[in-house]
């Protein structure tokens, strides 16, 4: 006799995927007419720069376009992604075969496993992190080992305290700088001990770079300037952000040919390519950078200050974080995370995601983005200190 529906084995073992809960709450408390202030998934408020949009609008109209898009991207785009690659970081990449587009860096970054690891493989993932470091580990069949992020660290992991025998089975490791959901950021010297371990032990890193763009105090580097790099890693990077582009879907990988042809070949295999008016929206984006990306860094500074400021008021001592558009807050004493949240929510109509959807290591904490006007960041705080904590 028939049975129902079961999902196979690699689903069943993830974890719910934290942001469409937040979301499905958040629903329901605006369906019930509450005011709600929603800090909780980082998505740009602010519209997508008149630029691009233009950009879009033009290339759109020209028909060659509206058929498949190549899927290594069009050279315009790889052209332009070299160009501000050697403004920004000072790397000298091959349009041809060191760049490949993504529809968004999370393509990228799920597919990249599959490229890399074999079943029964190691994967070495932050702890907290983007979740997809993980579940994507786990669809390659590879096993997942942990690297907790230290606050005395900047929450970066301990590279010493991760035993042999893990950087001996170790075939990929993760790291994300400026680092989502802490805010820390990483500097050369990490990336090149990183680089230096991955060189002797042979694996590949990941860095995802997505909020590089997003910084406060200095402009955070690519793990690529390390001497040596291209041999062992890769480095994801993000429109998104950078110029509040998420639905777009727009994002790069570069490194070293055989790493960007391996990845290229999983993608051939499995989507296509980015629509190709969206690819020369993308390179305006890219060819204005200072121009429309120094404001929007601008923005999220002064939502920040104001922000961070106003938690210090109520006596939650917050650090300001030097990149990123998050805020990563201590628990008040006495409550894990989705127990603060969940008040936050019911009692103040505040939407914040718990830390331990990015990890066990993370229960302490939770993340605010900071992706509404500073009056309502600023409201938020007020509603926040009436509660009884």
């Amino acid at each position: 006799m028939a049975t129902g529906f079961v999902k196979s084995e690699r689903l069943r073992k993830l974890p719910p995927y934290l942001f469409a809960e937040i979301d499905r709450k958040k629903k329901a408390a605006l369906a019930a007419g509450r005011d709600v202030i929603n800090l909780g998934v980082g998505d740009p408020d602010r519209p997508t720069p008149a630029a691009i949009i233009e950009s879009l609008k033009y290339h759109a109209q020209n028909p060659a376009f509206h058929q498949y898009a190549l899927d290594q991207g069009s050279p315009e785009l790889r052209r332009s992604i070299a160009a501000f690659c050697r403004a920004r970081y000072g790397l000298e990449l091959d349009p041809e075969s060191e760049i490949l587009p993504l529809i968004g860096s999370k393509e990228g970054i799920a597919h990249l496993p599959l490229a890399v690891l074999n079943p029964g493989d190691l994967s070495l993932v932050p702890d907290p992190c983007y979740p997809v470091y993980r579940s994507s580990s786990m669809f390659a069949g590879a096993d997942v080992h942990v690297m907790p992020l230290e606050p005395g660290l900047g929450f970066r992991p301990d590279l010493a305290a991760i035993p042999q025998a893990a950087y001996d089975r170790a075939r990929l490791m993760f790291l994300n700088y400026p680092n989502n959901p802490t805010g820390g950021v990483a500097d050369l010297a990490f990336f090149e001990d990183v680089v230096a371990r991955a060189r002797a032990t042979g694996f590949v890193v990941a860095q995802d770079a997505a909020y590089n763009e997003m910084f406060f105090a200095e402009p955070p580097p690519s793990i690529l300037q390390v001497a040596g790099a291209k041999d062992v890693a890769i480095e994801f990077h993000s429109l998104s952000k950078t110029f509040n582009m998420t639905g777009w879907r727009v994002g790069f990988a570069i490194g070293g040919a055989p790493l960007i042809a391996a990845l290229a070949q999983v993608k051939a295999n499995t989507d296509s390519g980015i629509f190709t008016a969206i690819q020369h929206a993308g390179k305006t984006a890219l060819d204005e950078y200072t121009t429309l990306a120094t404001p929007i860094r601008a923005l999220y500074r002064e939502r920040r200050d104001a922000f961070v400021a106003a938690l210090g008021r109520i006596g939650w001592n917050v650090t300001a974080p030097q990149a990123t558009f998050y805020v990563w807050i201590p628990c008040p004493k006495g409550y894990r995370s989705t127990e603060i949240c969940a008040r936050l929510l019911d009692e103040a109509d505040v939407v914040v995601t718990p830390g331990i959807g990015f990890g066990q290591t993370a229960d302490g904490y939770i993340r605010a983005a900071l992706t509404v006007e500073t009056p309502r960041l600023l409201e938020a705080v007020e509603r926040i200190g009436q509660l009884a904590l």
